[in-house]
């Protein structure tokens, strides 16, 4: 089975996180620069079969879309055109900095180690691609009832 390939997309930076090849635990990948995201990708892609990609899709309280939504729809074009054969689902990623951050803290990473946005631009990748996988188990499971 391909793996599935979560991102949240920063103009500065990229969280990536990926999924095993049965598609159960998400792992966090790496952090790299928004300008090189697509080049990383496509050289991960070369290396691994990916089935989907789940981006983190920015919307406000009020569900609507945020001055970051921008941004993301422009990468998942650019995502389409680099990869025309891997679907893209778009997550909501409310609050997945805020989550990612309190795990760090919960997991007792020193104050210095919390400030570094690249560890949690990778948590927060995961933290959607876990949101994506329990969905998918979700509606799995409403299924079979």
């Amino acid at each position: 089975m391909a793996r599935i390939l979560a991102i949240d997309y920063g103009q500065k930076r990229v969280g990536l996180a990926v999924t095993d090849s049965l598609q159960i635990i998400a792992t966090a990948l790496d952090t790299v620069h928004s300008k090189d995201a697509v080049r990383y990708i496509s050289e991960y892609v070369e290396r691994e079969s990916v089935e989907l990609f789940v981006v983190g899709f920015p919307k406000d309280l009020q569900n609507k879309a945020t001055d970051a939504t921008k941004y993301v729809e422009a990468f998942i074009k650019q995502l389409g055109k680099a990869f025309p054969n891997i679907a893209v689902v778009k997550i909501d990623e409310r609050f997945t900095s805020k989550i990612a951050f309190r795990t760090m803290i919960d997991g007792g990473l020193k104050k210095s180690d919390r400030r570094n946005k690249a560890m949690i631009d990778k948590i927060s990748a995961v933290i959607i691609l876990q949101s994506y996988l329990e969905q998918k188990q979700n509606e799995k499971n409403r299924s079979i009832k």
